[in-house]
């Protein structure tokens, strides 16, 4: 079980890595960043295409890395 863990964690990782490095920069400065919260805090930009799916891959490697992160160290 922890060996199957322990694999998990390290595919996440990687999946978690190359997802966020591949994902294109979404607003540039300080007051790019600000803007850029709001706007998609209240749902005016919506990602498309490739975009979309490495947030997806993103916010679920995240996910699965954080869980079985979680149980190995209840395991451990």
């Amino acid at each position: 079980m922890k060996t199957f863990l322990i694999v998990l964690l390290v595919i996440a990782s990687f999946a978690l890595i190359i997802s966020i490095l591949l994902s294109p920069a979404k607003v540039a400065g300080m007051g790019g960043a600000i803007e850029g919260g709001a706007e998609t805090l209240f749902g005016r930009k919506k990602a498309r295409g490739l975009e979309a799916i490495l947030e997806k891959i993103t916010i679920g490697s995240a996910i699965v890395f954080m869980l079985s992160a979680f149980i190995y160290s209840l395991l451990a």
